[in-house]
């Protein structure tokens, strides 16, 4: 058990599986082997462990990578798991939790998949924020079915005007993002990725096979979608956040401890099959401190609920008192008064005479 924790405490960190395997003194098919293990606990732990998430806003977004060759080197006789794989993310904005996550294509069918996986695992309607993908509404639609306030966050990157390539990763100095209400009533205001954005960096950090413009990546799918389970249990249960100081499982209700390293393979080594979460009735957020709740009816069919948006109507303003009755103006005179005489201009003395 020490050799394992030593290994994948490697591995969540960010070493590839050559370093581990010359820092631990493991064989890489050892370690490989290790690896699926655990990520077939680890989906079990979450599915067992992450439900009934009770959030108000959450954010969604796709990472991409690859699997042993990128998307323009695939020819036809290649295998359906070469080429592009994203993982999208879902997750909740103050708890920094990852509620749902996915391996796959970037298509409608793993879209939707995802989508119906988060939704499962809600017990609350939310606020929740995308990118401009266009499969998302479709899914959330349906998923969802109008118990959600959705709206979507596009920017617009462009390289026009530029000629050198110092700044491929600034965005341009105009307003660039544009938010678009699709379902409900999302504060548009507030409507933002940045949280989920900032994650995949984390991502990046944390796992060797996501490390862009070098030669980290995958080369089986299997191993891939792996390493995802094994980083998304470490950051949820046993990292603890740097602005929260406690792990996101912790913030959200889900762990009362940050677990350490042999616990997570411990669990995961152990944990029984679980199936995935079933979609709940959603219930209203709570209203604001030391606001009124909204009048709403639920709909039939569970499909959502009829909602009173807007302000809320204002208090009666106390009565004023009768204003003081004021001299009525006297009535103008007939004839304009006289124009007043010119001065005339004089000479002063400066001395006496």
């Amino acid at each position: 058990m020490a050799k394992r924790v030593e290994v994948v405490a490697h591995l969540v960190e960010g070493a590839g599986i050559r370093p581990t395997s010359r820092l631990t003194e493991v064989s890489k098919p050892a370690i490989l082997s290790l690896l699926l293990r655990v990520d077939e606990g680890c989906e079990r732990l979450h599915n067992r462990l992450v439900r009934d998430v009770d959030c108000r806003t959450v954010q969604v977004d796709e990472i991409w990578s690859y699997v042993q060759k990128k998307q323009a080197r695939v020819q036809p006789g290649d295998s359906p798991e070469v080429g592009e794989a994203y993982v999208y993310v879902g997750m909740a904005s103050a708890s920094k939790l990852v509620i749902s996550y996915r391996v796959g294509k970037r298509d409608d069918e793993n879209t939707r998949a995802f989508i119906a996986d988060l939704r499962a695992r809600l017990v609350t309607i939310p606020q929740l924020y995308s990118d401009g993908w266009q499969p998302y509404i479709a899914a959330v639609g349906d998923s969802f079915a109008g118990a959600v306030d959705y709206a979507q966050v596009v920017k617009s990157y462009t390289r026009k005007a530029r000629r050198d390539d110092d700044h491929r990763y600034e965005p341009p100095r105009d307003p660039f993002i544009t938010r678009t209400p699709v379902f409900g009533v999302p504060d548009v205001k507030r409507a933002s990725t940045s949280h989920v954005e900032r994650q995949n960096l984390t991502i990046r950090m944390h796992i060797r096979r996501f490390t862009r413009l070098c030669n980290g990546f995958s080369k089986r799918l299997p191993h891939h979608k792996a390493a995802v389970a094994l980083h998304m249990m470490f950051y949820n249960f046993c990292r603890p956040h740097e602005a929260l100081r406690v792990t996101p499982a912790m913030e959200a209700g889900l762990a009362d401890h940050v677990w350490s390293i042999e616990e997570l393979v411990t669990a995961a080594l152990t944990a029984a099959p679980t199936e995935p979460p079933k979609p709940m009735e959603l219930k209203l957020p709570d209203a604001p401190a030391g606001a009124l709740a909204a009048p709403a009816r639920a709909l039939p069919n569970g499909r959502g609920f009829l909602r009173l948006v807007g302000s809320a109507p204002a208090a009666p303003a106390p009565p004023t008192p009768p204003a003081a009755s004021k001299p009525e103006p006297e009535p103008p005179p007939s004839e304009p008064p006289p124009a007043p005489e010119p001065r005339r201009m004089m000479q002063l003395s400066l001395f006496t005479v």
